[in-house]
């Protein structure tokens, strides 16, 4: 069961090497402390230009059973060691969650900018965060 309060930021654009990656996506999902809303901003940058376009906050009502899916597929899921490393999910995407019960982001906080990680993950796993990665693009989808 998801928790009463959390929040996801998802982005897409994380790899990188001597720069910092350039995001071509950031996405925000944002429980309040028992609300039965999901609070959510997509901001994109669109094929062409150099930054994200303005993002405007929405909301929907709370997706009990994909945000049970998502929080349970997250907290099974390993993440890159040392942070930062390697893109082990090979989406060039992060996802970062905070709620009570649970910590966890891949992709470390600049990014994934060469190395390797120690922690490698299997094909199963692998499918499973692209999971999580449509189940935040389905949200966004319903925001709109």
């Amino acid at each position: 069961m998801a928790p009463t309060e959390y929040s996801l930021r998802l982005q897409k654009g994380i790899t990188g090497g001597f720069a910092p990656p350039t995001p071509n996506a950031i996405i925000t999902l944002t429980r309040p402390l028992n609300q039965n809303t999901l609070n959510i901003t997509s901001a994109v940058r669109e094929i062409g230009t150099k930054g994200l376009a303005a993002a405007v906050p929405k909301s929907i009502p709370h997706p009990e059973e994909l945000a049970d899916e998502l929080h349970s597929i997250l907290k099974d899921l390993p993440t890159e060691q040392p942070p930062g490393s390697q893109d082990i999910y090979g989406l060039d995407t992060s996802i970062a969650w905070g709620s009570d019960d649970l910590m966890w982001y891949n992709g470390g906080p600049q990014g994934c900018g060469g190395g390797v990680s120690f922690v490698q993950v299997s094909d199963e796993q692998k499918a499973k965060f692209k999971r999580a990665v449509e189940i935040v693009e389905q949200l966004v989808g319903e925001a709109q």
